[in-house]
């Protein structure tokens, strides 16, 4: 809400707080649409200024309520500053083989995460970021590199660990470029021979990067990205114990900025459903040891937001079910819902 002067009323606006008057009479009470009536009554009383609501007030989500806070617009003009400086270096690294500088893509690092008080609000404010189909590719690698900086924070890494997966966030995708936009975010499911060359990116960014001053993990990242603990990923069926930790890193990443980024064909998950869509066997995929920290941190910062579930109740999230992240507490007035005692709800928005 914001208070406005009388003489500066609208008609159509919708007054936010109750008006009373100065005998404590009450006015007009809030949600009461301004007209010239209203407005007039409000002289009469000589009542000089009143609240009035704005689109924040509104909205009905969390995520809607950090879309228009005055801090993500102020991070979207800077994010969006960033995206095209990044682009252009990025593609001029691709087509070119202009140099990109380590520090320059540091420095935009600092500049877009400065906007954020936290690290739990840089990723609301990723989630709700719309890249245009044109720049979709380069925000899934700077989105990685913001969120690495997170996960880092999370699992405790030191300052110089976090330093060098900020810098395979920047690069691991890159070989994602050389190749076309409508094989990369096609909405339908892939052929085997489209899927076959998707897979190459891997290796393209490796032969691209392979020669250049970089961090042999920032290479390792890049080729080893799609590697999965059971030997099930590309290009090499690689199992565990032969997977560089920067790549089981980047690979929790990839994952988590492509669940919660809104794609042409699909909105963004939530976190909940990130949290389950890891559970279902992100445990033999992804190194547990990495992903079980950053899963219970994602759950963390739900608490005490409110929950539509699928039976349309609504309740506060009260407490984390460390076995079933998934499965908070929650309560609904004066009863306590177990949804690991529910299994047939489901979590279907957050307040």
């Amino acid at each position: 809400m914001k208070n406005v002067a009388r003489m500066a009323l609208e008609k159509g606006m919708v007054i936010g707080e109750d008006v009373y008057s100065y005998q404590n009479k009450l006015l007009y009470p809030k949600d009461t649409k301004v007209d010239d009536a209203v407005i007039a009554r409000l002289a009469r009383y000589s009542i000089m200024c009143v609240a009035v609501k704005e689109e924040i007030d509104y909205a009905t989500t969390h995520f809607e309520k950090v879309r228009l806070s005055p801090e993500f617009k102020s991070f979207e003009l800077t994010y969006n500053n960033c995206m095209s400086i990044y682009r252009k270096q990025m593609k001029s690294f691709v087509e070119q083989g202009v140099p990109v500088k380590m520090n320059a893509l540091m420095e935009m690092y600092v500049k877009i995460t400065s906007r954020a008080r936290s690290g739990e609000q840089l990723l609301d404010f990723l989630y709700n970021m719309l890249p245009s189909e044109d720049d979709m590719t380069y925000a899934h690698c700077l989105n990685s590199a913001l969120i690495a900086g997170v996960f880092g924070t999370w699992l405790k890494l030191s300052e110089e660990d976090i330093f060098l997966l900020i810098q395979c966030g920047f690069f691991y995708d890159i070989g994602k470029l050389k190749l076309p936009q409508d094989l990369l975010w096609k909405s339908g499911k892939l052929t085997d021979l489209e899927f076959t060359k998707l897979k190459t990116h891997t290796m393209l960014g490796f032969d691209m990067l392979k020669d250049k001053d970089l961090n042999e993990h920032v290479l390792k990242a890049t080729l080893m990205h799609h590697e999965r603990c059971d030997g099930s990923g590309y290009p090499s069926r690689l199992r565990s114990d032969k997977i560089d930790v920067y790549a089981k890193y980047i690979a929790i990443i990839d994952a988590y900025e492509a669940m919660t980024s809104a794609r042409t064909y699909r909105m963004s998950l939530n976190p909940f459903q990130v949290i389950a869509n890891f559970e279902k066997d992100g445990y033999v995929k992804f190194d547990e040891t990495i992903l079980k920290p950053i899963l219970s941190h994602i759950a963390a910062t739900q608490l005490g937001f409110n929950v539509r579930l699928s039976n349309d109740v609504e309740a506060q999230i009260i407490q984390i079910n460390e076995e079933h992240l998934t499965r908070p507490m929650l309560k609904a007035g004066d009863v306590e819902i177990h949804l690991a005692d529910e299994p047939e709800l489901e979590i279907t928005a957050i307040y």
